[in-house]
């Protein structure tokens, strides 16, 4: 049989030794001949390497991993990567491109093993899924544009957990991370109050301060303080907010 080959292309680190650890396991003849970190690095590698499946990550700087499934559309097999929800993951339904989702179970993935390996075993090329591939991706990119920012992630340990957005009570600024606080406590995220004020929903989430960002959803009440400035506090949590003279505009009716 053929010496079958992969890349992976996922912008963190952990998620794709992480795969290259299960494919290993699971499908222990599959050639992994690289990793990329981004969606112009993975297009690289494909057209070094020519590999016979891309496992691709939706969301990459550079390019997505969308732009690189188009650009590559015919020449290998692709599996997504995604953190999306099922309302996004309705665009792979009925399909036959494959998917998995974040944060990826060892059941998922020898799912999408068996499914690879049978599509390879039955001589089907992957110019035969172009139509389908062009169909997923236009629905992805459907939502894509039609959505905010729904998940955070952020790294617990050897884990990568989800955080709903609309779970998060506020965002701060610390240092070189940025705080997401929800009721169940806090964790550290590396992108910063500037990246979230550009993706989250601003009808939802309101920058109160420099460093802030608020869920609106998570606000008991807005008072003023001795000093005139507005302190926000919150519905599930001890501590306030002190929103700065910029943004007092947002509280002025109240």
């Amino acid at each position: 049989m053929p010496e079958i080959r992969a890349i992976i292309a996922d912008d963190e680190e952990q998620l794709r030794s992480y795969l290259k650890s299960g494919l290993s396991a699971v499908w222990p003849e599959l050639v992994i001949c690289g990793e990329a970190g981004n969606g112009k690095e993975a297009l690289k590698l494909i057209e070094k390497h020519r590999p016979d499946i891309a496992f691709l990550d939706i969301k990459m700087p550079g390019l997505s991993g969308m732009e690189v499934a188009r650009k590559i559309t015919g020449t290998c097999r692709v599996v997504f990567i995604t953190a999306y929800d099922q309302y996004a993951v309705e665009a792979f339904e009925n399909e036959a491109i494959d998917y998995l989702l974040k944060p990826v179970t060892d059941k998922r993935l020898e799912a999408t093993v068996k499914r690879l390996q049978k599509q390879i075993a039955t001589h089907e090329p992957p110019s035969e899924l172009a139509g389908t591939m062009e169909r997923v991706l236009s629905a992805l990119e459907v939502k894509e544009t039609s959505g905010y920012l729904r998940w955070i992630k952020v790294l617990h340990g050897d884990e990568i957990r989800l955080i709903p957005v609309d779970e998060v009570c506020y965002f701060q600024a610390s240092d070189k991370y940025t705080v997401v606080m929800t009721k169940a406590g806090e964790s550290l995220i590396k992108k910063s109050i500037r990246e979230l004020s550009e993706e989250l929903d601003p009808d939802q989430f309101w920058q109160i301060h420099r460093g802030t960002i608020v869920n609106a959803t998570q606000i008991a009440k807005v008072k003023r303080s001795l000093t005139g400035r507005f302190v926000i506090k919150l519905k599930d949590l001890p501590e306030t907010l002190t929103v700065s003279r910029t943004y007092t505009h947002l509280f002025r009716q109240m």
